[in-house]
């Protein structure tokens, strides 16, 4: 869809430029009370089933010999105060704008799994990723507390795998088969009132 991808290069570009003071100040934070990389990379499966490197602002402390593909379901404990303020107001999400720049992503689509994911529910992904991973998408608004659900969860893997990963899948589906540049617009302003009553 050539509008689809015009308007996501539009919104990026515009944004970065917005966010650019921002990205600068949360940067110099990140350096002086969370020591290690600014970023958070780590590799996602995209459209049609290749992977590429997500980014986001580094929200934990680091995890020696951590692996990029790893899973820490439910796991806040190294989350910093930094991190917290961040992951809440969603600015840890900024750098994915480089992203859609890129073409690895869009604004608007399903949110990019880490491969191990993708291999769960084959048939449902393959669906899935034949549109491009997006920033925010209609299951992320839903399930805006989803780090408190797998904290809380006794066995969070397990409360990914069986209870939030198949109504997140039902959600992709549903916006592979019915997206439009409307509905895009719409999903964009209930993710920011989601972040502004939040």
């Amino acid at each position: 869809m050539r509008l689809k991808k015009v308007f996501d290069i539009l919104i990026s570009t515009i944004s970065i430029i917005i966010f650019l003071p921002i990205m600068l100040f949360i940067s110099i934070f990140v350096m002086i009370f969370m020591p290690g990389p600014i970023l958070f990379i780590q590799k996602r499966v995209g459209k049609g089933g290749e992977e590429f490197r997500l980014l986001k602002f580094r929200t934990m402390l680091v995890k020696p010999k951590e692996s990029n593909d790893g899973f820490d379901a439910g796991d806040v404990s190294r989350v910093t105060s930094l991190g917290s303020i961040l992951r809440k107001t969603k600015l840890d999400e900024i750098p994915q704008l480089f992203n859609v720049i890129k073409g690895d992503m869009s604004i608007v689509g399903p949110r990019p799994e880490v491969k191990k994911w993708t291999e769960v529910y084959p048939e449902k992904w393959k669906i899935v990723l034949t549109v491009k991973p997006g920033i925010t998408d209609n299951a992320s608004i839903h399930f805006r507390n989803e780090e408190e659900i797998l904290a809380s969860a006794s066995n969070p893997e397990e409360t990914y795998k069986n209870d939030i990963l198949p109504v997140k899948l039902d959600y992709y589906i549903n916006y592979v088969n019915n997206h439009s540049f409307w509905g895009d617009i719409a999903i964009i302003f209930k993710t920011l009132k989601q972040i502004i009553i939040k």
